[in-house]
């Protein structure tokens, strides 16, 4: 089973390399619950790793469902990414009615090409993951994040083994949500491919002079806390897996 750890940062990269993951998934937008990765960013962790690179394709946080204009913005970003030695992208665009959007995935899994394309947790946000797992199959992407469609991976872990088991080795499913050092060891046995973790932990910030009556539109985050991957619990979670 593989470690695949979602970093924000260039040290989270680094982290998680040093850490034991086989894979890192490249984001930007913590508080947008993951966006595409700056240039500079990408062109860094590309530098540093040995392992695994995907970066994320995600124009904006909110919603599955994307115009014209965003998803040339999207064509870009892939293509920036391919440019700069990425091994894969990660991507997930739906319809209106809550299914997978086929023809439009399709297409930049075909301009992805010969680099891989993983289908993320837009996958949770569909109507019936039966369904949405098949349309996945047949747009060509090889892995699909998904907590189960449950807040937690933990909490979706029936889904979790009834999608291994309709995948049937057409297409990776890796569980992520929630994954830690205390209960990766419920995901082993039911055919999954791989973990997705982010690892993360609160710093403060090294500020000394701090205004306390203003934000900068953080809406997750205050303005002085900063999350980095922990190398402990990424380690946590490599010991419980490769040690089987």
């Amino acid at each position: 089973m593989q470690i695949e750890v979602c970093a924000y940062s260039f040290e989270s990269c680094l982290t998680a390399q040093q850490a034991g993951a086989d894979r890192v998934e490249l984001c930007g937008g913590l508080s947008e619950g993951g966006t595409t990765p700056s240039a500079g960013l990408i062109q860094l962790a590309r530098q540093h790793l040995s392992i695994q690179l995907f970066v994320m394709i995600r124009p904006r946080g909110g919603d599955f469902l994307y115009s014209d204009t965003e998803l040339a913005v999207m064509r870009a970003d892939l293509m920036a990414a391919k440019s700069a030695g990425a091994d894969g992208v990660v991507l997930g665009i739906l319809q209106a009615d809550g299914t997978i959007d086929e023809a439009k995935t399709r297409e930049f899994v075909e301009l992805a090409y010969p680099m891989p394309v993983a289908f993320h947790r837009a996958f949770d946000m569909t109507r019936d993951p039966a369904e949405a797992l098949e349309a996945v199959i047949r747009t060509g992407a090889i892995r699909i994040l998904t907590s189960g469609q449950h807040p937690s991976a933990e909490s979706g872990l029936s889904v979790l083994h009834q999608l291994t088991e309709q995948a049937a080795g057409r297409i990776e499913i890796m569980a992520g949500v929630g994954v830690s050092g205390q209960n990766a060891s419920q995901f082993m046995g039911i055919g999954l491919d791989a973990l997705h973790l982010s690892g993360k932990s609160s710093q403060p910030s090294p500020m000394i002079y701090r205004r306390q009556n203003l934000q900068m539109a953080s809406a997750v985050l205050g303005e002085y806390e900063r999350i980095e991957a922990s190398a402990d619990a990424i380690q946590s979670v490599v010991n419980q897996v490769k040690r089987q």
